[in-house]
């Protein structure tokens, strides 16, 4: 009996919820191919995780037509024929020939630069199966003697902890379909996660927003090793950890192998975890995270790891607690170790904007640019300080009603900063000297003698 193809296999697998229905109402299809393309699968031979909707609706049709034959792969009709005229692939080889660590979007550079090759004439596909042909494609080894690298664990529990994103499934947010991001912190020694959690985004504040809770649970790290995102080289994570006394440490770039502990779990979840995952239970991120959270305490933490001689994480974790470095009092001021500070100009009413509110500052900043305290986790303004980070004031939301009602620092009535003209000069103090507008009615009446009776007493008369 013929080996069945492993990729037709998992191509029915995929398929499964459609063939397996005898019949489907009118809809459905689509309604269950969308279910599917939502899912993730661990597909032979790449890294990707998702299958695109048509992808899968050809897969469909060709099942329908051919039965299991029609999910083979099958092999392109020009395969080992390439069409680019034989100048231009031997200017392509030629490329590749010279150098060898030239990639396949170099030598179009290369060629088109030259004039070898006109826009559009050659493509980066066409180009790499002429170089697959001729086994040209891989790139050598670089020159000179190869990095040295050896398995290490750490010595003890807290010593170093690994940070780092995943990619994980679409869920429906707010009435829309999003994209989540696992945020984890994984402890060396133990393999035990600190602290992860699904987030709507891999910014710096997500990592920070694990980062804390991960403290708050496990302890202070002494060393937390990260990639070079843009994410970990935020300024508010490295005062952060400049304060908690953790080196921060970036790995190399593309050197994934500096953290494989923390890509091993990022395996485990996507086979133990989202691989068991019913989608028709999330109905939000709080859902993904519960379930996240008590699959990690309950199953991940509590099972046998081969990398600790049969230990669990917990259990390898829990023998090293005495040297794990606890917050202590500095658990009463992580919240303000958090917090950010944003430039922010002081408007003519005394209020700065934030996340598109406005709040209240003390009025005699206005026309200032100062710092603006703010909870990013908690989207709170806390209050304003200058550049020394001496507090300036408290920030309050605008309440633009109840300031109809509230009496001024300068005086005058409830509606008005300082009363009007009239009531102005009614309370500027008497004075003693000259003033011009007595002067001018003086100088007035001297030059016209006042009439007997006015034109108003004659008519009462």
């Amino acid at each position: 009996m013929n080996p069945i193809d492993p990729k037709a296999l998992f191509r029915l697998s995929v398929l499964g919820p459609l063939v397996s229905r005898e019949r489907l109402a009118r809809g459905e299809l689509q309604q269950l191919i969308g279910e599917l393309c939502m899912r993730e699968y661990a597909i032979p031979g790449t890294q990707r995780r998702h299958v695109g909707r048509k992808t899968i609706e050809a897969w469909y049709y060709a099942w329908r037509r051919e039965g299991l034959q029609g999910l083979v792969p099958k092999p392109r009709a020009d395969r080992g024929t390439s069409r680019l005229s034989p100048a231009l692939q031997e200017a392509v080889l030629q490329a590749k020939r010279d150098n060898p660590q030239r990639s396949v979007r170099q030598i179009l550079r290369v060629l088109h630069s030259a004039g070898l090759a006109a826009r559009g004439e050659l493509s980066r596909s066409a180009a790499h199966r002429l170089l697959q042909r001729h086994e040209l494609s891989a790139r050598p080894a670089p020159t000179g003697s190869a990095r040295e690298q050896r398995s290490f664990n750490a010595e003890f529990a807290g010593s170093i902890w690994y940070g780092d994103v995943m990619h994980g499934p679409a869920i429906m947010h707010q009435g829309r379909l999003r994209k989540t991001y696992l945020v984890s912190m994984l402890d060396d020694a133990s393999r035990l996660v600190a602290h992860g959690a699904f987030c709507l985004g891999e910014t710096a504040l997500d990592v920070e927003g694990v980062l804390k809770q991960a403290l708050l649970r496990r302890g202070v790290p002494l060393k937390l090793v990260v990639d070079n995102g843009a994410a970990y080289r935020a300024q508010s994570l490295q005062g952060i950890c400049a304060r908690l006394s953790i080196h921060l440490i970036y790995c190399r770039p593309y050197a994934p192998e500096g953290k494989g502990k923390l890509e091993r779990w990022h395996r485990t979840v996507r086979e133990q975890f989202l691989g068991e995952l019913e989608p028709r239970h999330i109905t939000g991120l709080h859902d993904l995270n519960a379930r996240l959270w008590a699959w990690t305490e309950q199953v991940y933490h509590r099972g046998e790891h081969a990398g600790l001689q049969g230990l669990t994480p917990l259990a390898r974790y829990q023998r090293d607690l005495a040297r794990v470095r606890s917050l202590g009092p500095r658990a009463a001021q992580l919240d303000a170790l958090f917090h950010h500070r944003v430039s922010r100009h002081v408007r003519k009413d005394g209020t700065v904007s934030y996340l598109g509110q406005r709040f209240e500052v003390p009025f005699e900043l206005a026309g200032k640019t100062v710092r603006l305290v703010v909870d990013p986790h908690a989207q709170r303004v806390l209050g304003a300080e200058d550049d020394s980070g001496r507090s300036l004031g408290a920030a309050t939301p605008l309440d633009s009603l109840a300031n109809t009602h509230r009496r001024r620092s300068g005086g005058g009535d409830g509606g008005g900063g300082s009363g009007t003209p009239a009531q102005q000069a009614t309370r500027r103090p008497a004075t003693t000297g000259a003033n011009l507008v007595e002067l001018a009615l003086q100088k007035h009446h001297d030059g016209h003698a006042a009439p007997a009776t006015t034109p108003l007493q004659e008519h009462k008369a």
